[in-house]
């Protein structure tokens, strides 16, 4: 049995999370961390997020939440997150984050809690993302003339934009063709007055409705494309990943991990 909290236990992904350990035999939540002012502080969370009674409420004491915690589960906001990692280091605790956006500071702060527990940190948790981001580097590597797009679209309350799912995308390829994805990416295409560069990584997000989170990698060659695409219908299967990056952390020594790790995609050197 495994002990977790939950940073960010009101928000979707949590919701989400707490959902999942009660469908789970071998997990335990044992605590439920929100911000001072969110409105349903004190409450179940198991209720909060429409399942059953789990005799844990959530609080904003950080201690508290974490006091029986095995491993703590963070998909809050980047200041947060910094904020978390932190405490983290400084008890003990390995930790599983699922948080975007974060600046070069507070990715800093993360880089350095690894240093002193595991950490597996990763902008997507989805099992077939994490074969996107594999497959997108293999392709983007072999078609190494072929244009490359990026189109990611998510619900219209999404803060960070694109997607930390995206940037890994254009990520992987940069380094699939040995090139830096800053010096090749380019946001959007407006008032543009000359052709396509070759080289260049286009990048494209979309806001609207309540999608939970579409990628397509589209390569562009001479008179063929191929796209290769994911889309999510239910956070779930970013849960059931961070669960099972959960299981896998708590047995690894401190360092920076991400899902190609926990899955066994990383290539072998």
């Amino acid at each position: 049995m495994t002990n977790i909290a939950i940073l960010g236990a009101a928000g979707r992904m949590g919701q989400a999370l707490v959902r999942c350990i009660l469908e789970t035999d071998d997990l335990w939540l044992t605590g439920a961390l929100e911000n001072e002012q969110c409105p349903l502080l004190d409450k179940d969370a198991g209720i909060m997020a429409g399942a059953a009674a789990t005799g844990v409420n959530l609080t904003a004491n950080f201690s508290q939440a974490v006091q029986d915690a095995e491993v703590l589960i963070d998909f809050s906001f980047p200041s947060a997150t910094r904020a978390h990692a932190e405490m983290a280091a400084q008890l003990g605790k390995p930790m599983v984050i699922g948080t975007t956006g974060l600046n070069k500071d507070e990715s800093e702060v993360v880089r350095q809690t690894a240093a002193r527990v595991p950490v597996v940190w990763a902008p997507n948790m989805s099992l077939g993302v994490n074969l996107l981001f594999a497959l997108t580097g293999k392709l983007a590597g072999i078609l190494k003339d072929y244009d490359i797009e990026i189109v990611e679209m998510h619900h219209r309350h999404k803060k960070d934009a694109p997607s930390g799912t995206a940037l890994h995308l254009a990520e992987n390829a940069a380094i699939a063709r040995g090139v830096n994805m800053e010096d090749t990416m380019v946001h959007g295409r407006h008032n543009t007055c000359e052709e396509r560069p070759s080289g260049q990584i286009g990048m494209h997000a979309l806001r609207g409705g309540d999608v939970i989170g579409d990628h397509t990698v589209i390569f562009a060659g001479a008179g063929e494309r191929l796209e290769l695409g994911h889309r999510a219908s239910r956070r779930e299967c970013f849960a059931v990943g961070a669960l099972h990056a959960a299981r896998w952390v708590k047995a690894h020594a401190p360092g920076l991990y991400n899902m190609q790790d926990v899955l066994g995609l990383t290539p072998s050197t």
